[in-house]
């Protein structure tokens, strides 16, 4: 259906004030991170680069960043091998409880984070373990595992078998035919799995809070510096790092997820 000019143009000025209103905020955070002075005032007198300065030899905020990289990192891994197999399991395979079986991977990411954080918190007090950085990247991987199966079974369903076949048919093992046709097809999909579930652990804060124990990660630290209300210069310098650190990781598996990406992943096995 062919849409006339004036409802294109009402569409295209809603979709402008639906992207303002969400990066308003991050817009006044990032001017304000430039302000010489305490007190948030507008409009600023003063620019500085002061307090991303004041911010990189914060030991606070570089241990903090540290173990959230460090969480970030290894909750990915487990969640690259974990939802790929899981994957290619739920889309080559037909057993009783699949579909069972995708709705209870894909709740955590649909659960609201202090459910999940409560029942994870519940859990290890359960069994004894004490929190550590370890709870974290259990409690980050349960969502991440999501974001990596997403991607890579949707890949999998756009994906042709008969390369697949082609390879079984020309003696290869399925271990084989995984490693040389399967993983090189989905490559760009798992990939950007990897850096959706990186970024979205990296500036998780709810399930932090309820398995990080006296640990404080990137976003915590931001959260108990806003309370406090006395470094807020420096929680904005703080949150511009951690934004783009975020959309960065978000760029490229949008840019690996695109149509262009499919393509190459599929003439690179070929």
């Amino acid at each position: 259906m062919k849409l006339s000019r004036f409802t294109r143009a009402g569409l295209a000025t809603f979709a402008a004030c639906v992207v303002f209103f969400l990066i308003a905020p991050l817009l006044v955070i990032l001017l304000f991170a430039f302000d010489a002075s305490n007190v948030q005032t507008f409009p600023i007198h003063h620019w500085t680069t002061y307090w991303f300065s004041v911010a990189w030899h914060d030991p606070a905020v570089r241990s903090a960043l540290w173990l959230s990289v460090k969480a970030g990192v290894l909750a990915t891994a487990i969640a690259l091998i974990l939802g790929t197999m899981v994957a290619f399991g739920i889309h080559r395979y037909r057993f009783f409880g699949r579909d069972t079986v995708s709705l209870l991977l894909v709740l955590p990411i649909a659960l609201p984070g202090i459910v999940t954080g409560l029942a994870l918190q519940s859990a290890f007090n359960l069994v004894g373990i004490p929190f550590s950085i370890y709870t974290i990247v259990i409690g980050h991987a349960t969502f991440c595992i999501v974001v990596v199966f997403n991607n890579v079974v949707a890949r999998l369903r756009r994906t042709s078998t008969s390369l697949m076949e082609a390879s079984a048919d020309l003696g290869a093992s399925p271990l084989q035919t995984f490693r040389l046709v399967t993983l090189p097809t989905i490559s760009t999909a798992v990939i950007a799995g990897g850096l959706l579930a990186f970024a979205l652990s990296f500036d998780e804060v709810i399930v932090t809070t309820f398995t990080a124990g006296a640990q404080n990660t990137l976003p915590l630290w931001i959260f108990g510096a806003i309370r406090l209300g006395q470094q807020l210069p420096e929680v904005n310098a703080v949150v511009v790092g951690v934004v783009l650190l975020t959309l960065i990781p978000i760029a490229f598996a949008a840019r690996m997820s695109s149509g262009e990406g499919t393509g190459r992943s599929t003439r690179s096995s070929i």
